[in-house]
C-alpha cells in the first residue's frame, strides 16, 4: 500500500505558477508539464527510496529529490513513515537550498 502525498502550500503554488507559465508559452504545454510531474509522483509513490538524497540537508532528514522528465524541474520530498511530504517543485536554475527551511516545519 502506498502512503499518501502531503503537499506543502508553497509547493502547490509553485507548481501552479509553473504550469500557468508553460501554458502561456504554448497552449497545452502546461498540461504536458503537469503530466510529467504526475509521472514523477507515480515513480516516487512506487519507489520512494530510489531518488537521490538532497545534498546540504542533515543526514538524519529523509529528504530526496527526483527529476521531472522533459522539464527543468525536480520534486523534493520527505519520505516519512506516514506520508510522502512534497516540499517543493524547484526549477533547476533557482538557487539551491532556497527551500531548506521547509524541512524543519
Amino acid at each position: 500500500m502506498t502512503r499518501p502525498f502531503r503537499t506543502e502550500p508553497e509547493a502547490s503554488a509553485e507548481l501552479e505558477n509553473a504550469a500557468v507559465w508553460y501554458e502561456s508559452r504554448r497552449p497545452g504545454l502546461g498540461v504536458e508539464f503537469l503530466e510529467a510531474v504526475d509521472a514523477t509522483l507515480d515513480r516516487i509513490a512506487r519507489w520512494p527510496q530510489a531518488a537521490r538524497r538532497v545534498p546540504g540537508v542533515a543526514a538524519d532528514v529523509p529528504a530526496r529529490t527526483a527529476p521531472v522528465s522533459r522539464f527543468p524541474y525536480h520534486v523534493a520530498y520527505l519520505d516519512t513513515p506516514n506520508a510522502i511530504r512534497i516540499l517543493v517543485f524547484p526549477h533547476d536554475s533557482r538557487e539551491p537550498g532556497y527551500w531548506y527551511s521547509r524541512v524543519k516545519r
